[in-house]
């Protein structure tokens, strides 16, 4: 595998860095205090490369999660994707998962200093508009200050169709040295949806009260919709946290806490799995682009 230019970005108020790899999807790969990684690394940079195996801080552009079938309609364009070709994956269930972008090599750095980066990707190649005909301009904005790391993304449409917002995170993270037995999960209050046997909701949902619960025995792979904005998750285990807050943009998410590994995904997502089909996301229109933004905070 070639060798990727990395960027680490430094706190200026503390001993915490981040690091992003424009070249390889723009992926973070690392978000450490000191010698204490608190991101999932799973199979390393190497998979996800090769075979998209996800790891650290992915996007998943320009849907998150699964489809429930390879056609979908959206804003006035039928399209039907072919797995294995122009970056669709699919899953056990032959499912489209993930989007396209997975260490795609199209971002363009356009701003950098000692704690902020900043990389377009113009979504108008013939590879990309396959897959989802909404020519646009794709933005991530990284900062990292006072212990918070910040993920701003936004979508600017740059043709006269509206651009569907299903996109999502799928952050992976850890507690250094503390046992999997031993965090706690915080949660808001917010809508539980309820999925079929290939992980796509059915439309069934219930009220899901916010609480704090041991993962000493429990495991998650749930979607949820009508996350408020500002919503906190919170990861905690012995004297160390992490706050994953859903600033703007983000009203759907996912938890994924294997029983097989000692991590806990908090995924930001624009809108529920299979919005793409389904229907019901919102839209970046041409004149006004679309922002999102979540944060990640150390303590």
């Amino acid at each position: 595998m070639p060798a990727f230019d990395r960027v680490t970005l430094r706190d200026p108020s503390s001993s915490m860095t981040a690091t992003f790899v424009p070249s390889a999807g723009m992926i973070g790969t690392s978000l450490a205090d000191g010698d204490n990684e608190f991101l999932g690394q799973r199979r390393g940079l190497d998979a996800y490369v090769t075979a998209g195996k996800t790891m650290g801080i992915p996007i998943l552009y320009p849907w998150a999660n699964r489809l429930s079938a390879t056609k979908y309609e959206s804003n006035g364009a039928a399209v039907s994707l072919t797995p294995g070709e122009d970056g669709v994956r699919t899953d056990e269930h032959g499912l489209p998962i993930h989007g396209v972008l997975a260490a795609y090599p199209g971002w363009e750095v356009t701003a950098q200093s000692e704690n902020s980066l900043a990389a377009t990707l113009d979504f108008s190649t013939p590879e990309l508009l396959s897959t989802f005909p909404f020519p646009h301009v794709l933005t991530q904005a990284v900062t990292l200050a006072d212990r918070k790391l910040t993920i701003e993304t936004t979508v600017t449409p740059t043709a006269s169709a509206s651009v569907p917002l299903c996109f999502g995170y799928h952050p992976y993270f850890t507690i250094p040295g503390t046992p999997r037995d031993q965090w706690r999960l915080t949660t808001p209050t917010m809508r539980h949806l309820f999925v079929d046997s290939r992980g796509i909701p059915t439309g069934e949902h219930e009220r899901w009260e916010g609480a704090t619960e041991p993962l000493a025995s429990v495991t998650y792979d749930d979607g949820f919709d009508d996350v408020p904005v500002g919503a906190v998750f919170t990861l905690a285990g012995g004297v160390r946290r992490i706050d994953v807050e859903f600033e703007t943009g983000y009203p759907a998410a996912q938890l994924f806490a294997p029983g097989t590994d000692d991590i806990v995904a908090i995924e930001p997502m624009a809108a529920p799995t299979n919005a793409l089909r389904r229907g019901g996301h919102r839209s970046a229109t041409p004149g006004e682009p679309a922002t999102a933004r979540f944060s990640v905070t150390l303590t």
